[in-house]
């Protein structure tokens, strides 16, 4: 669930559904599939790469195998674990209650779940949304426990779910700051949305986005992963490089697939595939579960308190892509600019994945990266590209 910079592979998918000889002002495939083949290895992991151009698909490739075992290689109907890009479909989910009438944004979480302590009095499902909250972040409270009990509590095996999150955040008596007063990335803020989803719908939260999300859309592969309980068809599975393997041009890799967080829902817990991903990205632009108006607040970065625009944290650490610097986060979706172009967009990162969805709308131009290895950066690699269709010159 972290977020962090993100990478990608090689090997062969179909090619593009439409080709350059409709979109004259694409590049042609081989440029594009330049970037991403000098990055991966056609038998090692690798990635998925979808463009869409003007609603129509420019580019659609795979690049390497989905696990080492098989040796199956990467497709269109390969599902990757998500990672945070699941955020924009817990606040879609959201935006669907509120739609219902079964939430306000203003709602409160000692509303919602009446046994929170004080300091959610003042914590609205818009703060939750836009990362303005200021709950403590889980896996430090999970790193505190272990600490004070000197033993590993959840390992990959045993790993933390929703409800163990939810006491975690019941057993503090502060956020990490008022709510509306500073902005900080939370996963413990989603994990938490994902229960909200289900306290308001009266369904689990798989169920409630199976049934008006991926149903109606026709996501017929996406899936709300629980271990035990379902099964990932077409099932990409992570990894990283081995911790022994000093040749970068020929790098070999473990299958890293799971992690003591790799349960929760709501910040991270979808698998999907570049065929569901198209149609999810049709829907939005074609507005088929929520019209334009009813989208408006989720692409309205937020303002604190003083009047002063949203910053990411001056410390360091893997949720804090970039230090002291302006941020622009909606509901589910960061809303920062690249190189002057409106875009909204989401990286994910969990064991072993890396994701990415951009959506440039005022282009008409969608990047998906997909990635079941680690060292990749997506985020990088959909810059060459936006480049490319953009008619940027790339950066130095």
């Amino acid at each position: 669930m972290k977020l962090a910079h993100i990478f990608l592979s090689v090997a062969l998918f179909s090619p593009a559904v439409e080709t350059n000889a409709q979109a004259p002002d694409s590049p042609s495939e081989k440029q594009v599939d330049a970037i991403f083949a000098a990055v991966t290895q056609a038998n090692a992991p690798g990635l998925a790469v979808l463009v869409q151009k003007n609603g129509r698909t420019s580019f659609e490739k795979g690049y390497g195998v989905r696990d080492l075992r098989t040796n199956t290689k990467i497709d269109p109907p390969t599902n990757f674990r998500l990672a945070s890009c699941t955020k924009q479909f817990t606040a879609m989910a959201i935006m669907l209650l509120v739609h219902d009438k079964k939430l306000r944004y203003d709602e409160t979480l000692v509303e919602i779940f009446p046994d929170f302590p004080a300091y959610g009095r003042t914590i609205t499902i818009r703060n939750l949304l836009n990362h303005t909250g200021g709950l403590p972040d889980y896996e430090d409270l999970m790193a505190a426990a272990e600490t004070s009990r000197n033993a590993k509590i959840w390992t990959p095996e045993r790993q933390i779910h929703d409800q163990e999150v939810l006491r975690m955040l019941e057993a503090e008596n502060k956020g990490k700051f008022p709510p509306g007063t500073s902005w900080s990335y939370s996963n413990s803020g989603y994990v938490v949305l994902g229960l909200v989803v289900a306290k308001a719908s009266g369904q689990s939260y798989g169920d409630f986005l199976r049934a008006r999300i991926f149903a109606p859309l026709r996501l017929d592969h996406t899936i709300v992963y629980q271990k035990g309980k379902d099964e990932v068809a077409n099932r990409a599975f992570g990894h990283s490089r081995a911790v022994f393997d000093h040749r970068p041009e020929t790098p070999l890799f473990q299958e890293t697939d799971q992690s003591p967080t790799s349960a929760t829902l709501g910040d991270g817990g979808i698998y999907s595939s570049l065929e569901d991903l198209a149609k999810w990205d049709d829907a939005l632009r074609n507005h088929a579960l929520l019209g334009a108006e009813e989208m408006k607040p989720a692409l309205l970065p937020p303002r604190l308190a003083n009047g002063q625009p949203t910053v990411w944290p001056v410390e360091t650490n893997d949720d804090n892509l970039h230090p002291g610097k302006a941020v622009s986060y909606g509901f589910g979706w960061f809303l920062d600019p690249y190189r002057g172009h409106p875009r909204m967009w989401h990286t994910g990162t969990t064991m072993g994945f890396r994701t990415l969805i951009e959506r440039f709308t005022a282009d008409h131009l969608t990047i998906i990266i997909l990635s079941n290895r680690a060292d990749l950066d997506p985020e990088t690699l959909a810059g060459e590209t936006a480049d490319l269709y953009l008619h940027l010159k790339p950066k130095e």
